[in-house]
C-alpha cells in the first residue's frame, strides 16, 4: 500500500483540525486503516445510490491508502470496476483490499445487511434528502437527484475520519442518525416526496472559482441531464498535483490541465451550453460587454475576490466557504436591506497583505519588498532565492531545488501550500492559509450547485442568509443564520451609487415594461 504522492497536502489540511497532530503517527494510523465501501447490485442500479457510491470513493481514495470495494452481488462486483478505476486514478498506487475480515472501518449504502468486520456506518437518499446511520441499513431513492446522495456521502465520510481519529477531535463522536432536507436544511425523519428535479433553465450562470468548492458543485451539476440555460466557468489556474488533496473531479491525469477546460468536458451529459473562461474574475468582466450578471455562484478563496465579485452587482449571488470550524452558503440579493456578500467579509482588523504573509511562511520577513516585486512580475525564483529560504526554514536545499525556477507564487503554492515545508519540518511549519478536508469542501460545493437550482426553479428554500454546517461534530439539528447586513456604513450595499446602479440594471427595466 502506499499513501498518494500528495500526502503532504493531505497532512497539512489534517494538522489543522487534530489536536496533538505528529506526521509520523498521522501516516501510521492511515497506513493501518482498510476502510470498505460495501453495496449492493440493487443500490448500484439507482441514479442516486451510483452518485453516492461514486462521490464516496472520490473523497476516500484521497486520504486512505487502502480500500475494499466490495459488491455484494454479482451486479454490485460488475458496478465495483468502475469505483475501483475511480480510486487508481486518484491514487495510482492505492492498495485495494480483498480480505473483508480485514476491514477496519466501512460504508454500507444499501438495504441489505452486510456481513463484514469493523465499524459500519450506513449511507442513503431520497431525493433532496441525505441519510446516516450508525445502527441500520439505508436505502437510496430512485430519482435523478443528486444533491440528497451527495450530502451522504461527505457525512459518511466525515464519519470515517472521525472514528479513526476520535482521540484527536473534540467533541467529534459519530452522529447516530441523520435525515437532511437540502431544500430547507431541516433535519426530519418524515418522508420526502418530489425528489425529482426535472427540466431546470439556469438562464444565464456563472461559476466563478474551480477549486475544491467549485469541483463540488461540478461534481452535483454535471449529473443533472435535464439542466439547460448557459453556464460560465471561470478560472485562470491550471490542475496541481497539491489540487488532488481535495478536488473531487480531478485525478493524476488532469495535472497542469486548465480547470476549466476539464471541469467543462464533465457536462457532456446535459443540455446546458458550457463556456469556459481561463481568466480572472476582472479579466472576464473586461471583455464582457453587458454587465447583468443575472445568476452567480462563488467559489472563490478570498474575501478579497469575494467582494470583487459583488462590486460587479450580480442580480443575485450564492456563495459558498469552507473555513476552520464550518462550511457552508450564503444567498445573497442587493439593494433589499438584507447582507450582500460583500458585509460577510469586510475585515474588521488590520488584513496581511499577500506579499507580507508570503514572505513571512517562506522565513524571510525582510524580503517582503523582493516578494511584492516577484509576485508582481511573475518573475521566475533563482536558485539563490531557493537556498536563502531553505536557510531560513532550515530544511534541506534538495527537496526545494526541483522548485526553482517557478514564479514566486506558484512556488510558494507547491511547497509552502503544497504541504512539503510542513512535511520537512515535522509539522513546525504550518501554513496561514485554511486548507480543508476534501469531505468539507465537497459538500460546501453541493450546497452551492443546490442553491443555483433552486433559485432557478422560483424556490427560496430558506429565507435566512446563510446555512452552515460543521462536519467535525455530530450534525445537530439547527443550521440557518440569518447574519445581520453591516452596520458600520462601510459596505457598498449601503452606498447610494451603487444602489442606484443595481436598481438601474435590474429594477426600473422591469418596471418600465409594467
Amino acid at each position: 500500500m502506499a499513501l498518494a504522492n500528495f500526502f503532504d497536502r493531505a497532512a497539512t489540511a489534517a494538522s489543522q483540525v487534530l489536536a496533538g497532530f505528529g506526521m509520523a503517527d498521522f501516516s501510521e494510523r492511515l497506513q493501518a486503516q482498510v476502510i470498505g465501501i460495501v453495496f449492493d447490485g440493487q443500490t448500484a442500479r439507482t441514479a442516486e445510490g451510483s452518485a453516492l457510491l461514486d462521490l464516496t470513493i472520490r473523497l476516500l481514495a484521497r486520504l486512505y491508502p487502502t480500500l475494499l470495494i466490495h459488491g455484494v452481488d454479482d451486479l454490485a462486483a460488475a458496478h465495483a470496476a468502475g469505483l475501483v478505476s475511480v480510486a487508481q486514478s486518484i491514487n495510482p498506487a492505492i492498495h485495494l483490499e480483498n480480505d473483508p475480515n480485514r476491514v477496519t472501518i466501512a460504508i454500507c449504502v444499501g438495504r441489505a445487511t452486510h456481513h463484514i468486520a469493523g465499524t459500519k456506518l450506513f449511507a442513503g437518499s431520497d431525493g433532496w434528502t441525505a441519510r446516516f446511520s450508525s445502527s441500520r441499513p439505508i436505502g437510496c431513492g430512485a430519482s435523478v437527484n443528486p444533491f440528497g446522495a451527495g450530502a451522504a456521502a461527505c457525512i459518511a465520510v466525515a464519519n470515517v475520519f472521525r472514528a479513526v481519529f476520535a482521540d484527536q477531535i473534540p467533541g467529534g463522536s459519530l452522529d447516530t442518525e441523520i435525515t437532511l432536507d437540502l431544500r430547507n436544511y431541516r433535519s426530519s425523519s418524515t418522508a420526502v416526496t418530489e425528489g425529482e428535479i426535472g427540466p431546470v433553465d439556469l438562464g444565464e450562470a456563472h461559476l466563478v472559482g474551480l477549486g475544491a468548492i467549485g469541483n463540488g458543485a461540478v461534481w452535483a451539476l454535471s449529473r443533472l441531464t435535464s439542466l439547460t440555460g448557459t453556464l460560465h466557468l471561470i478560472d485562470h489556474e491550471t490542475v496541481d498535483l497539491s489540487n488532488l488533496q481535495r478536488y473531487a473531479m480531478m485525478g493524476q491525469a488532469e495535472i497542469d490541465s486548465a480547470k476549466v477546460d476539464v471541469a467543462a468536458s464533465l457536462f457532456s451529459g446535459t443540455g446546458l451550453n458550457v463556456l469556459p473562461h481561463r481568466v480572472t474574475w476582472g479579466a472576464y468582466l473586461a471583455t464582457r460587454n453587458d454587465w447583468h450578471l443575472e445568476r452567480v455562484a462563488v467559489a472563490l478563496d478570498t474575501a478579497l475576490d469575494r467582494i470583487a465579485v459583488q462590486g460587479a452587482l450580480p442580480r443575485w449571488i450564492v456563495n459558498a466557504w469552507t473555513q476552520e470550524g464550518d462550511l457552508g452558503v450564503s444567498r445573497h440579493g442587493f439593494a433589499d436591506g438584507r447582507a450582500c456578500l460583500a458585509c460577510l467579509y469586510l475585515p474588521s482588523g488590520e488584513v496581511k497583505d499577500e506579499d507580507d504573509r508570503i514572505a513571512e511562511e517562506l522565513g524571510l520577513p525582510e524580503a517582503q519588498p523582493e516578494v511584492r516585486r516577484m509576485l508582481q512580475t511573475f518573475e521566475p525564483v533563482s536558485v539563490a532565492f531557493v537556498e536563502r529560504i531553505a536557510t531560513a526554514l532550515g530544511v534541506p536545499f534538495d527537496a526545494l531545488s526541483p522548485f526553482a525556477g517557478q514564479p514566486l507564487r506558484s512556488f510558494y503554492q507547491s511547497t509552502v501550500c503544497g504541504g512539503v515545508v510542513f512535511r520537512l519540518t515535522d509539522g513546525g511549519r504550518p501554513i496561514g492559509t485554511t486548507v480543508p478536508m476534501a469531505f468539507q469542501s465537497a459538500l460546501a460545493g453541493i450546497l452551492l450547485a443546490a442553491e443555483l437550482v433552486k433559485h432557478a426553479r422560483g424556490e427560496l428554500g430558506t429565507a435566512t442568509t446563510a446555512t452552515r454546517f460543521n462536519l467535525l461534530r455530530p450534525l445537530g439539528t439547527h443550521f440557518n443564520d440569518p447574519h445581520a447586513r453591516d452596520a458600520t456604513g462601510r459596505c457598498i450595499c449601503g452606498d447610494c451609487d451603487c444602489i442606484f446602479s443595481y436598481q438601474k440594471k435590474y429594477l426600473r427595466p422591469l418596471l418600465a415594461a409594467i
